[in-house]
């Protein structure tokens, strides 16, 4: 059985999130801080709180002990953990993890922010994390920013609502979802399902 570790940033309940991966067949672990050994197949950010706080509890030490703690491990970012791989966000100071290079910015005034509900997804290229998924398949957002990649070969997916979203990231070891896969029904198990089979390798 995989073992995989969600990390909390002390923000909010993630009840919802190790529930799910537990029922695809993994065993997980809360974790906070970096400090211990990596003896875990992958590695969850969820989507909860904000910007400042999270990177703050992430990178105490330094940015290299989250980076030396993942190394190769399958990262796995929901909303706001898949914008903290980026250099930096509006809604905080702190620099990002850095791992993507891009902005993440707030939707435009012109939307109801935060936006909030279910969208379909736009699949652009084939990605490890969207295998069995069919374009134009739904999931559930809620966000109020957005992530601006410089380069447009890490986005897999986009939702389309007035403006395009960037929806799934993948880079190396790092894939992002903006909406949450732990709230959006069976799109979402294959997914998390898909995630643990990377972790496996």
């Amino acid at each position: 059985m995989v073992k995989v570790a969600i990390f909390d940033y002390g923000a909010g309940n993630i009840f919802s999130l190790k529930n799910s991966v537990e029922k695809a067949g993994a065993t997980v672990d809360v974790i906070t801080d970096f400090d211990k050994p990596n003896n875990y197949s992958g590695v969850l950010l969820p989507g909860v709180g904000n910007f400042d706080p999270a990177i703050k509890s992430i990178t105490k030490s330094s940015k290299t002990g989250f980076r030396d703690f993942v190394q190769d491990t399958p990262v796995l970012g929901i909303c706001l953990g898949m914008e903290m791989f980026f250099e930096k966000s509006e809604e905080g100071k702190e620099q990002g993890l850095g791992v993507m290079d891009g902005d993440v910015i707030i939707l435009p005034s012109s939307m109801k922010v935060p936006h909030m509900g279910w969208n379909d997804l736009e699949i652009k290229r084939p990605g490890k994390i969207l295998e069995g998924v069919e374009n134009g398949s739904w999931a559930y957002f809620v966000h109020s920013y957005r992530v601006q990649p410089r380069l447009s070969d890490v986005i897999t997916a986009e939702s389309d609502y007035g403006i395009k979203v960037p929806a799934v990231v993948e880079q190396d070891n790092f894939f992002g979802t903006q909406f949450h896969p732990e709230k959006s029904g069976s799109v979402g198990k294959i997914m998390i399902k898909n995630f643990l089979d990377v972790c496996k390798r």
